[in-house]
């Protein structure tokens, strides 16, 4: 039996009949598609979306984007808050509209998240040649804009010919559902082939069901990695996103009960275990917090979980300074379990932890390590606690009064969603997360830009959620027209708005590095060129209610509590708008980051910063 449909309408048939399963639950695999339609798929995919139904309830529910790398990154969110489950597809014409998905397909192969992109291109029959948009290659005819996905995609086929559509699909589900494979996958479709018709076999149209398996530590493995915990004096557990993505924070918590490990977390895998669990010590790396970085730097063993040892973690090769310091690396990829030099335990984090625990049975740190890292946590909780606290009520809030306010008014199942500028490091060192999902940062690929639409993923793969966008005057800037997304979609959007004037955190790196802070500050043209007039006179609160938002005001500190409270309140997407005090509040990096200087110049802020690069980097060594 078969069923003749255009290859569009067969795609849609296809998705909306596949599911993943992990620990008996099954999930749609695809849920939804995103899309902006023009000429090189509004014939195909649109009109096959048209014909499976577009209401909730449809084959394959269609969300309507202003944009199409945020188009991406709202998919990204949604996939990351359903535990790499569930993932959405996102299509688009051909030219800009098929390189705008560039940015977010490199974003979720960063950061191991499953989107389904599915770009318009230009005519497999060429009847015209070049087509509107198309680009001409002067040495090959069969490349077209889509090869520009290929580099930042886990899978990547053109559907030349209808039936070159089954096993692409199949591929392209095989690796949507891997947990090690996982990122961006594209299939790209030429326009006149997703509106020819085929007779497809029922059986491409069967419900299949793609396992998400748990894959064991290898026995011997095992015993090697608990031998090396076991002789360690000073182990450190450092926490990644994996951690997360496997649902093993109870599996986590239940070894760090059980040996006292002290566990440090990566920007993803913040929140693993609650602030106040008391093995917590908080973010680690570049960004981390003080007592975090000083049992780093000291540890003579380093449990590696679902991390991929970035250098904003490793402190860019400075952070593990102990000579004899060794690595034992969890993950699920072979590729980051052999990082660092460490002994690879190459399993799922759930099952890895439990095995590791069961590994371990008995044997518990010693006393006074605990005590010494309980003192350092209650330390830097003082430490928080100073930032937090603004000197009066009516002062103008930092940022780090904005987090202290947030930390009073989020709900435990609220979510933060940031991903660039300043705001990262002061929400890695101080917030103090308190569920799994409450800590929502996209430092992977750390792209402006990315908050709002990846506010409207969480939104959708958790309905009814407060979920809360931090972004700074910059980043706003690069991406606001999600906004009129969440309101048409009536997500509970918070989008917190700080108006500092510039790009503060690349202002402050530029100061750090020689660079003067050249091109950072959003002012007028001073007459000597520079960027160093008056503030520009734009007022973004009032943009954002332009697209539809409610907003509130806070020019104090005072003020700033009851705004967030009320935005929390809001039945639809609210803002709250606060110009911010530039001044530094938060406490300074207690571990480097490798960003080169120039080595030779004729300004005396250039040669200071070379000075003190060269002393940092004499520290960096590799793991060997």
């Amino acid at each position: 039996m078969s069923a003749r449909l255009t290859v569009a309408q067969a795609l849609v048939r296809f998705l909306a009949r596949q599911y993943t399963e992990r620990d008996g639950l099954r999930h749609r695999l695809i849920d939804s598609c995103w899309g902006v339609f023009g000429h090189g798929n509004v014939a195909g995919l649109g009109q096959a979306l048209v014909e499976s139904g577009h209401a909730p309830g449809a084959e394959l529910p269609f969300h309507q984007g202003r944009n199409e790398q945020a188009m991406v990154h709202a998919a990204v969110g949604f996939a990351r808050q359903r535990n790499r489950l569930s993932a959405q597809a996102v299509t688009t014409s051909i030219g800009p509209g098929a390189t705008n998905l560039v940015t977010g397909a490199a974003l979720a192969t960063v950061n191991r998240l499953p989107v389904l992109l599915l770009p318009g291109d230009t005519f497999a029959t060429r009847p015209a040649d070049p087509v509107l948009q198309q680009l001409e290659h002067p040495g090959a005819g069969d490349i077209s804009v889509n090869d520009a996905l290929r580099p930042v995609s886990r899978w990547f086929d053109r559907v030349h010919r209808p039936e070159a559509l089954v096993p692409a699909a199949l591929d392209a589900m095989r690796v949507l559902a891997d947990p090690a494979q996982t990122g961006a996958v594209t299939l790209a479709l030429p326009q006149d082939v997703q509106a020819e018709a085929f007779d497809w076999p029922d059986a491409f149209f069967a419900v299949r069901v793609w396992p998400v398996p748990r894959p064991a530590p290898d026995p011997a493995a095992l015993t090697a990695a608990a031998r090396a915990i076991r002789a360690a004096r000073r182990p450190l557990l450092v926490a990644g996103g994996g951690v997360h993505h496997s649902e093993a924070e109870d599996a986590l918590r239940e070894l760090a009960d059980a040996t006292g490990i002290p566990v440090a977390t990566t920007q993803a895998g913040k929140g693993a275990l609650p602030h106040d669990h008391p093995c917590e010590v908080g973010g680690v790396g570049h960004t981390g917090s003080a007592v975090a970085d000083d049992l780093a730097g000291r540890a003579d063993l380093v449990i590696g979980v679902g991390t991929r040892w970035t250098d904003f973690t490793t402190a860019s090769g400075t952070l593990f300074a102990e000579p004899s310091v060794r690595f034992v690396n969890l993950s699920i990829t072979g590729h980051d379990a052999h990082k660092m030099g460490g002994l690879p335990l190459v399993a799922d984090a759930r099952a890895g932890l439990t095995a590791l625990t069961r590994a371990l049975d008995g044997h518990r740190v010693a006393e006074e390590y605990v005590m010494e890292y309980t003192a350092g946590k209650e330390r830097w909780n003082a430490v928080t606690r100073a930032a937090f606290t603004p000197r009066a009520e009516s002062d103008r809030p930092t940022q780090t009064h904005v987090i202290g306010a947030l930390d009073a008014v989020v709900g435990d199942a609220d979510v933060l969603v940031n991903a660039a500028g300043s705001l990262p490091g002061d929400l890695h060192k101080l917030w103090r997360a308190r569920s799994p999902r409450q800590y929502h940062l996209e430092y992977g690929y750390s792209c402006m830009g990315y908050e709002i639409p990846g506010a409207i993923g969480v939104g959708l793969a958790a309905p009814g959620t407060a979920v809360w966008a931090l972004v700074g005057d910059g980043t706003y800037l690069m991406m606001p027209t999600e906004l009129v997304t969440a309101v048409q979609e009536g997500i509970a959007l918070k989008l917190v708005l700080l108006q500092n004037h510039g790009y503060a955190s690349i202002g402050g790196l530029s100061e750090a590095t020689g660079a003067e802070g050249f091109g950072t500050a959003y002012r007028y043209r001073a007459a000597d060129g520079s960027f160093t007039g008056d503030p520009l006179p734009v007022d973004l609160g009032a943009n954002a209610a332009s697209l539809g938002l409610t907003v509130f005001r806070a020019a104090t500190c005072g003020e700033l509590r009851g705004a967030l409270a009320a935005a929390r309140a809001a039945r639809g997407p609210a803002c709250v708008y606060v110009e911010t005090d530039p001044a530094a509040t938060a406490p300074p990096a207690a571990a480097w980051w490798d960003v080169p200087v120039a080595q030779t110049s004729a300004r005396p802020a250039a040669r200071r910063a070379r000075e003190e690069y060269e002393r940092r980097a004499a520290g960096r060594r590799r793991h060997l």
